[in-house]
């Protein structure tokens, strides 16, 4: 896929990305966040949309499903696994809005984000580590 390539990039491009993007994640982040599951959807699903109040899909482009680290019983049951939701067109609808910023980066910063909520970080303290970036 070339910058010139006028289709838009795939769940499988998203989801390449989204690869790229943890594979890339600094330690301890990396190993904390290692058994996250990364899903690519188009849109986040009705009930999704529901339980947040929101009735525009392209509001949400990510979303963490899962009990933080903090919350887990290590001698519990195996819970289901936690996961990262990434929504392809609403993160390519930012893309194209902010056209400052490179489709790698947003992504980026979305899984960063939602696996913030997975180490038991609320959006005050993900957006104050952003801040000290």
């Amino acid at each position: 896929m070339s910058e010139a390539d006028p289709i838009a990039p795939s769940l499988d491009d998203f989801a390449r990305l989204a690869r790229q993007a943890f594979d890339a994640l600094p330690e301890p982040f990396k190993s904390a966040a290692g058994e996250v599951v990364i899903r690519v959807d188009d849109f986040p699903d009705e009930e999704t949309l529901a339980s947040f109040g929101m009735e525009d899909p392209f509001e949400l482009t990510g979303l963490y499903h899962g009990h933080h680290i903090g919350e887990r019983d290590a001698l519990g049951p195996a819970a289901e696994p936690s996961r990262v939701f990434l929504y392809r067109r609403p993160i390519l609808d930012e893309w194209c809005e902010r056209g400052d910023v490179g489709l790698y980066e947003i992504i980026s910063h979305v899984l960063i984000h939602e696996i913030g909520h997975h180490l038991g970080l609320d959006d005050n303290d993900i957006d104050a580590i952003e801040a000290d970036d």
